[in-house]
């Protein structure tokens, strides 16, 4: 544990500066219990998201815990948890909203181990949304750090036991509703046993090699968009000349950049076909809105173009 946090320390804060997101789980304790000890100064963020009976209680009782670990300082931070897209994400979207706004400028450490790694990946290769979704985890994605990801979950709650210190057992950890829940009790053991043991390392594995190759891959992708652009539209021919893998890329950061929002696959997919597969088809529309109405991308005049619904030229099927 100290190993893996002091590397990381000394990668990303040599300032020895750092908050610590506390849930009071073993995961955190022992990461905050780590971080004391190889960082200059820990702050310790506790989330309360209200959402258990007694959420008060023990979030007060982590920022008491972190205290007598050493913290510098420890906070309880009460959100309230909207029902938007379901309970999971949206209780993330309202930790990570918190722990954002308190964090005074420094990065924030959480508990994420390889273990959490390694189910990240299997969620992402059953959704089959590409190389991006099974890169797993990032050690720092400003300013969120995950020391642990390469230490295994079982090393955080045997630091705890050594310690002394005793983690609160979330009931959510357990429900059976939640599919990372199914993942962790029943898939992943089953997988260890079906292929002999060392899965969530292979796994973990696989995710920093697309990682690295999504850095490259990334790379060569900007350039292709920089040589494609055309105003605010797309050269067809440029994209159409090019490796899938990098048209899809630029594609997809084209459509960000235009406010499409939450992509699929599918959505990519049928963009595209309008460069390689051009049969007069008419626009994809790809989520987000302008104005209220949807997103359309659409070939023009040897372009793609993105814009509203009911402006996108193209969409009954002339102009072309």
């Amino acid at each position: 544990m100290r190993r893996a946090v002091r590397a990381w320390l000394g990668r990303y804060a040599p300032g020895g500066v750092v908050a610590v997101a506390l849930s009071g789980g073993a995961d955190s304790l022992a990461l905050t219990a780590t971080a004391v000890v190889e960082a200059e100064v820990v702050d310790a963020l506790v989330v309360d998201h209200g959402l258990q009976e007694g959420s008060a209680a023990v979030a007060a009782a982590a920022a008491a815990a972190a205290l007598r670990l050493g913290c510098r300082s420890a906070r309880v931070l009460t959100v309230a948890v909207g029902r938007a897209g379901g309970l999971e994400a949206a209780a993330r979207r309202a930790r990570y909203a918190a722990l954002d706004a308190a964090r005074g400028g420094v990065p924030v450490l959480l508990g994420h181990t390889l273990d959490d790694q390694a189910e990240t990946v299997l969620l992402g290769l059953g959704r089959g949304s590409g190389g991006r979704s099974i890169q797993g985890m990032a050690e720092f994605a400003e300013p969120w750090g995950r020391p642990l990801l390469g230490v295994r979950r079982s090393v955080a709650r045997q630091l705890c036991a050594d310690l002394g210190v005793e983690p609160w057992e979330d009931p959510h950890n357990s429900a059976p509703e939640f599919t990372r829940v199914r993942l962790r009790s029943e898939v992943l053991p089953l997988l260890e046993e079906v292929l002999g043991g060392g899965v969530a390392g292979a796994l973990a594995r696989t995710a920093a090699q697309l990682r690295e190759d999504g850095v490259l891959l990334d790379a060569l992708a900007g350039k292709l968009l920089a040589a494609a652009r055309d105003g605010s539209a797309l050269d067809l021919e440029t994209l159409a000349t090019a490796d899938p893998a990098l048209r899809r890329r630029v594609i997809r950061a084209w459509l960000l950049e235009g406010g499409a929002k939450s992509l699929t696959d599918s959505n990519l997919r049928a963009v595209e076909a309008l460069v390689t597969d051009w049969r007069g088809q008419g626009g994809v529309a790809v989520g987000g809105s302008a104005g209220g109405s949807r997103l359309v991308a659409a070939r023009e005049h040897g372009r793609l173009i993105l814009g509203p619904e009911q402006s996108a030229p193209g969409l009954d099927g002339h102009h072309h």
